[in-house]
């Protein structure tokens, strides 16, 4: 058996050409969706996800700033930015692109973005909305690998679902996104003893830690569901977290690195984008 791809490239392809359509009917409305991001410092990946955010925009037809501060930039004067752009009715969704320099509380600048623009879905208000199913901004890359579930037609309700890794972007609340949608859900972790047991007992297994091929064939049970959102540079190469070339002949599904998960982080971002501002049309 080789596993089917679950191809995040095309489903996105998909989705953008709905936005599309979508931003068309609220320009009509003489709406134009409006993303701010704001970039701190010279980090390279940084900017590479930038560029990528910036041009997914312009083909959607959404009206993207770009906001390039210094690694100098105090805590004050960024909050200060973010809440210049709380105010502006030309902007839907703020964005600060992640890491910022040690100085400035990450926290801080995630809750100073007012939480109906916040298009990443991390305020502390739109998390404590996504825990108990209500109505917000879903956090992107999670969104984004629920939705492709729900396209390949996979069955989450009732489904056991191990996550491996625990962060606040993806491995919590794409947990949570999977409780919301009726799976049984355990979450694992560097401190988790017995790791493999527990993986080794996934319908669905979502691995999100940033190890390189950590995850091989003797961790997935026969016929399992292979989500895999890491993206690992190993000698010029993209890989993910998932051992690929072995996994893929025992999942039933699997996510390609690169070509998965990663597009459809933008598309939600857009989507959360869109949404926002139709809100105000």
């Amino acid at each position: 058996m080789t596993a089917l791809l679950l191809n995040g490239k095309e489903l996105a392809s998909k989705k953008r050409e709905q936005l599309k359509k979508d931003v068309e009917q609220l320009a009509s409305k003489q709406v134009v969706p409006g993303l701010a991001v704001i970039l701190v410092g010279e980090d390279p990946a940084s900017q590479t996800y930038v560029r990528a955010k910036e041009k997914a925009c312009e083909q959607a037809g959404i009206h993207s700033v770009l906001i390039k501060k210094p690694n100098t930039i105090t805590e004050e004067e960024l909050l200060a930015e973010i809440e210049r752009l709380n105010h502006d009715s030309s902007i839907d969704g703020i964005l600060v692109q992640l890491p910022i320099p040690e100085h400035i509380s990450e926290q801080a600048v995630i809750e100073k973005i007012a939480p109906n623009k916040d298009v990443d879905g991390f305020h502390p208000i739109n998390i404590g909305k996504m825990m108990t199913g209500e109505d917000t901004f879903l956090p992107c890359t999670p969104f984004g690998v629920v939705e492709m579930l729900k396209e390949a037609e996979i069955d989450i309700a009732g489904k056991h679902a191990v996550v491996v890794g625990r962060s606040n972007i993806v491995g919590k609340p794409v947990g949570q996104l999977l409780l919301n949608e009726n799976a049984t859900v355990t979450y694992t972790h560097s401190r988790t003893k017995n790791l493999r047991e527990l993986t080794n007992l996934a319908d669905i297994l979502i691995v999100a830690i940033g190890k390189p091929e950590f995850v091989g064939a003797e961790d997935v049970k026969e016929g399992a569901v292979v989500v895999d959102v890491g993206i690992n540079r190993v000698d010029g190469k993209l890989v993910g977290d998932v051992d690929f070339d072995s996994v893929k002949d025992k999942a039933s599904y699997i996510t390609p690195v690169p070509g998965g998960v990663g597009p459809m982080t933008i598309t939600m971002l857009l989507e959360n984008t869109v949404l926002s501002a139709r809100k105000r049309s």
